[in-house]
């Protein structure tokens, strides 16, 4: 698997995941009607098949990188539908989270 089709899984995951939970903040935060878990389960279901889809040694370094994706499409998420842009210190943390993911999971690993 290639590197864009790994970042589209994780685009994916990650919009899957934040669409899900924002379901559940909006039922219990903002007082819309419990139908708005259905789609958030979906959702949230939706968002644990695509991790299983990235091509990793071991779940729990996937599960890391997708970290540092979804740490960014979270900042994207309060600028688009919150209306709130991320300052310099939210821009700098995502690209340390960023740095991170790219060393967990394409790092060069030794046999086991």
């Amino acid at each position: 698997m290639d590197i864009r089709a790994t970042l589209l899984i994780y685009a994916g995951a990650a919009a899957a995941e934040i669409a899900g939970c924002f379901a559940f903040w909006a039922w219990l935060r903002l007082g819309k009607s419990a139908f708005w878990l259905v789609p958030g389960m979906i959702s949230l279901v939706v968002f644990a098949w695509l991790l299983t889809l990235v091509e990793a040694s071991a779940a729990g370094r996937a599960y890391a990188a997708y970290g540092g994706v979804y740490i960014t499409s979270s900042l994207i998420w309060l600028w688009t539908i919150e209306g709130i842009r991320p300052d310099r210190w939210d821009l700098i943390g995502v690209v340390t989270c960023l740095i991170g993911a790219a060393v967990i999971l394409f790092g060069p690993r030794m046999p086991v």
